[in-house]
């Protein structure tokens, strides 16, 4: 048995009767609309995109709202620098999960996409959440942002994270769906961790990586995609700058791992659809992918009966790209 949260657009106003109430929440959107919340048990980041009941929506007048359910027993959050996330672990719940939003951009977003692998005890419960935005058209004059309501504070540059105790009859669950899988051909390698590459090896050759993608008419909206302990993850692109000779990702690329570019999908918006639709598991949150919202065409579509914030990242675990991420809760074995 899965138990369930209501996730629905509101008005500030109702949001804040919620919080009044004494509800305990996840609130997405606006800043301007996030900065009127009373304190209170939730947190909250930035972006104008949703998946909602009547269809993936672009707005700034409203906020999207998670209502956790009463299976909740306990919840703490904290802010994290940078050079605090290492040890979020050591805050885990005994029997639960942790919900950490990080603002695009900053040093904690930087420093949690590439060493959070490496960090003491960070498997050890799920962790799931999402990278804040703003609209694409203002990225780079518009600050992402993420609140702690318990504190009434808000940060553009340190991760909050909710630490969530359920009752011991149930466990949660960090689940993925991802369109993409590994086409057939070369095997492509690269010598450092980063969100920026120059260099990489194509069968073990080196090339420069923008001449090879370049050479290859290499279709940007397609993912590398990677095989992390028996999961398929995408690195996503972001741009190909052929005068300097770089390529930026959404993710970082790391040594050691075999990438390959994502085999094409024939329909991305009606397999998109078709892969939500098809999948009976009751999330109590989903997240879906900026890029998935642009490259699907998700505006105004109904992407069945699953809601939820459209982000500049995903997290389950680690830092995703082109996903979709939710949260289960399961009967204890």
């Amino acid at each position: 048995m899965t138990e369930t949260a209501q996730i629905s657009m509101m008005t500030s106003e109702q949001v804040s009767s919620l919080i009044q109430a004494g509800q305990r929440v996840w609130v997405a959107g606006d800043e301007a609309l996030l900065s009127t919340l009373p304190k209170g048990d939730w947190i909250g980041a930035t972006t104008p995109y949703f998946m909602t009941e009547e269809g993936g929506a672009h707005t700034q007048q409203s906020l999207q709202v998670t209502i956790l359910p009463k299976e909740v027993a306990k919840i703490s959050a904290r802010f994290y620098s940078a050079e605090e996330l290492c040890g979020l672990a050591a805050d885990y719940p005994a029997n639960g999960f942790a919900y950490i939003l990080i603002p695009a951009f900053s040093k904690a977003h930087s420093v949690f996409a590439q060493d959070c692998s490496n960090w003491p005890g960070v498997f050890d419960r799920p962790l799931i959440g999402w990278i804040a935005g703003v609209n694409v058209d203002q990225i780079g004059s518009a600050t992402p942002k993420v609140f702690n309501g318990l504190t009434g504070e808000s940060s553009a540059e340190k991760a909050v994270v909710m630490h969530v105790e359920l009752v011991s009859e149930l466990m949660a669950h960090a689940n993925i769906i991802n369109l993409f899988e590994p086409a057939a051909g070369d095997v492509l390698t690269f010598p450092a961790v980063g969100f920026d590459v120059t260099e990489c090896f194509v069968n073990g050759e080196a090339r420069n990586f923008s001449a090879y993608l370049t050479e290859h008419a290499y279709d940007t909206r397609l993912p590398l995609v990677a095989d992390y302990m028996g999961a398929h993850v995408n690195v996503s692109v972001r741009s190909v700058d052929a005068l300097a000779g770089k390529v930026s990702f959404y993710a970082p690329v790391f040594p050691g791992v075999e990438y390959k570019a994502a085999a094409p999908v024939a329909d991305y918006a009606t397999e998109f659809r078709n892969r939500l639709v098809d999948n009976h598991e009751n999330p109590v949150f989903t997240c879906n992918c900026i890029l998935n919202y642009l490259y699907a065409g998700l505006e105004g579509t109904k992407t069945g009966d699953w809601t939820g914030p459209i982000t500049f990242g995903e997290i389950a675990y680690m830092l995703l790209n082109q996903t979709l991420v939710y949260l289960t809760f399961e009967k204890a074995s």
